[in-house]
Parts: structure tokens; sequence; C-alpha cells
């Protein structure tokens, strides 16, 4: 049997702007991120309490927080780019899947989002390359 090993942020509120929107338009008040990273199991299943055992996702979560405050962006898909990139830093991390969605949509209900899962291969062709940057 196969073990893997992932460290999952659910429901995370950044502070952001995202989109442009047209007067009398519906303004998102959240930004909701979901991150799961695949990380080596070793870093989870562990037989000493030190923090130099585990993955720390600590200075990634500062990171992710400056992204957001980092300015406009006009899309999403450009926030969770970067934040893609970020995560190309950690060699920790295997894959990840990424979730941004914004509420409310329409009427104060809803939520619009995007999720995109990189694979090991995509993860370190990004590694590799400089394509987000």
């Amino acid at each position: 049997m196969t073990t893997t090993a992932r460290i999952e942020l659910k429901d995370l509120e950044i502070q952001t702007q995202i989109g442009t929107y047209a007067p009398g338009a519906v303004i998102p008040k959240q930004h909701l991120l979901d991150l799961t990273l695949w990380i080596e199991p070793q870093l989870v299943l562990i037989s000493e309490d030190v923090m130099e055992n585990v993955f720390d996702y600590d200075p990634l979560m500062v990171e992710i927080d400056q992204l957001a405050a980092d300015g406009h962006y006009e899309t999403q898909e450009r926030l969770m780019s970067r934040i893609i990139q970020a995560c190309t830093k950690y060699p920790e991390i295997e894959s990840l899947e990424i979730g941004l969605r914004k509420l409310p949509v329409r009427a104060g209900t809803g939520s619009l989002g995007v999720r995109l899962f990189v694979n090991q291969e995509t993860l370190a062709s990004l590694r590799a390359s400089s394509a987000l940057s």
C-alpha cells in the first residue's frame, strides 16, 4: 500500500482585490483560498515532535498574504498562478491543488471559483522554468 501525505488549508479568507465591476454589479465581499499540498510522508509520520522533522508551511502562508495584498488583480487565475509559483520554491511540495473562490456572486448568494490540480511533472517543469513569474 502506498502512503501519501498532504497539508490541507480550507476556506482561508484572503485580503485581496480581484476584478473590475460595473456600477450596480455585485462586488464580492470575500475571497476564499483552498490549498492542498502533497508532501513526502516522512514529513508527517515522525518519531520526534520537532519542527525540523516536518514541513514548515508558515513562510508560505506569509508569502501568500503578501501576494494577495500585492495590488489589484484582474483575475483570480493570476493570483492563483502567483501562489503556485511561490509553492515551487519548496522542494518538499510534490504536487498541489489550489482553489480560489469569491462570494457572493448574485443577490448576496453563491460563490464562484477556479480550481487547479498541479501534478509532480508540471510542478517540476514550473520549477525548471520561470513560466509564471
